[in-house]
């Protein structure tokens, strides 16, 4: 699909001030490692990710959504009246109903004319509510959107480590298809989205493509829904081999047929933003992209696995610190459980930034290294 009409104006994120390394996730979990025998050292080496982030206990996303919404009008200077759309698309929200949106929605005091509501795809939560809010200007329904979300990671990892330590039945071949919860960040984003007739920066969101390969949908999952059970979640299992040859090559195949629809080439590309899972995912996706080497961004080593936010956060990290020449071609790439896959493009003339982040952190965005422990049996 093709848009004539939609402009990025804005994007804004927001950073937790609580660094978690992973070394001291590991110490949390000294009963799990004495009693498999497992070095320190083996989540950073399988993932790549140094810290990840959380918000204080008991924060809800909608909180810290009001701040990126609020960040974005303001870096885009906007009148919050013009906003026809407001989509919350992370994976973490406040209840099952309402939805978080309308919280937002409130705490902004946004028009009630303005469409409100929430998105559910796991990490494509946020480039599905930027697809949407583009189709309506692309219609002419509104002239401004607001796509935002908020992980909030902490009692997630929290509630592993105290299950990993007291499940005494773990054994070293599931302990890989378990530390995918580990690596979770916390983090939010906001995207500000014009008709290019009320833009302010001319950089336009052209086209994108999107494939849907749900043979794979059970690849990776939580528990069934606690509202349904009444139960506290057990462990998230992941089938981590499957989920990433699965999910890159349904990448792969999305990406080319991306590249026919916007015309575009491999070595156009200024910069690609894909997922970012961790290191060895990630420099396998983008060997399978085939896309220029040195060109791709990545966050996840000091941020972790921030889910929807995690594409939005590393483009306006990159854009930020480094300005891309007008004209440029920028890809974002994503890949969600399901699985599914949604790849967009961006030609930049520049946009408004806005952070709030620690000042020693700010200004992070590089490319993994080659090496890294792939499995715990490696480290030993």
């Amino acid at each position: 699909m093709r848009f004539n009409n939609v402009c990025v104006d804005a994007i804004s994120y927001v950073l937790p001030d609580d660094a978690v390394t992973s070394a001291q996730v590991e110490s949390r979990l000294a009963p799990l490692y004495r009693r498999l025998g497992l070095p320190c050292g083996v989540l950073e080496g399988m993932s790549g990710i140094r810290s990840r982030r959380f918000w204080p206990p008991g924060t809800m996303p909608s909180e810290i959504s009001m701040r990126s919404a609020e960040m974005v009008m303001d870096a885009a200077q906007v009148d919050r009246s013009t906003i026809g759309a407001l989509v919350h698309g992370s994976i973490c929200r406040d209840f099952v109903e309402p939805a978080t949106a309308c919280l937002v929605h409130r705490g902004l005091g946004l028009s009630s004319k303005c469409v409100v509501y929430d998105v559910s795809n796991a990490c494509l939560g946020l480039l599905n509510g930027m697809l949407q809010v583009a189709t309506m200007i692309e219609l002419g329904q509104i002239e401004m959107g607001i796509v935002c979300g908020t992980e909030s990671t902490r009692d997630v990892v929290d509630h592993t480590i105290d299950l990993l330590n007291a499940d005494l039945s773990l054994t070293r071949a599931r302990i890989n298809n378990v530390f995918a919860a580990l690596t979770f960040g916390s983090a939010s984003a906001a995207v500000l989205l014009a008709h290019r007739r009320r833009s302010k920066t001319g950089t336009r969101l052209l086209g994108a493509t999107l494939e849907a390969y749900s043979e794979g949908a059970l690849r990776s999952h939580t528990d069934l829904d606690s509202s349904i059970t009444g139960k506290v979640p057990r462990l998230l299992e992941v089938d981590s081999a499957g989920l990433l040859e699965e999910g890159i090559s349904a990448t792969a195949d999305n990406f080319r047929s991306f590249l026919l629809e916007l015309d575009w080439s491999r070595r156009s590309i200024e910069r690609t933003i894909c997922h970012q899972v961790g290191a060895r995912a990630c420099r396998m996706l983008i060997d399978a992209l085939g896309v220029a080497k040195g060109r791709e961004c990545f966050t996840f080593e000091e941020y972790g696995n921030t889910g929807a936010v995690a594409i939005p956060l590393t483009l306006a990290h990159t854009t930020e610190r480094s300005e891309p020449p007008p004209g440029s071609q920028i890809a974002l790439v994503g890949t969600g459980a399901g699985i599914n896959s949604l790849a967009m493009a961006i030609e930049w003339q520049g946009t408004a930034t806005a952070m709030s982040a620690p000042a020693e952190t700010s200004g992070f965005c590089r490319q993994p290294e080659s090496g890294g422990i792939r499995s715990v049996d490696e480290a030993t």
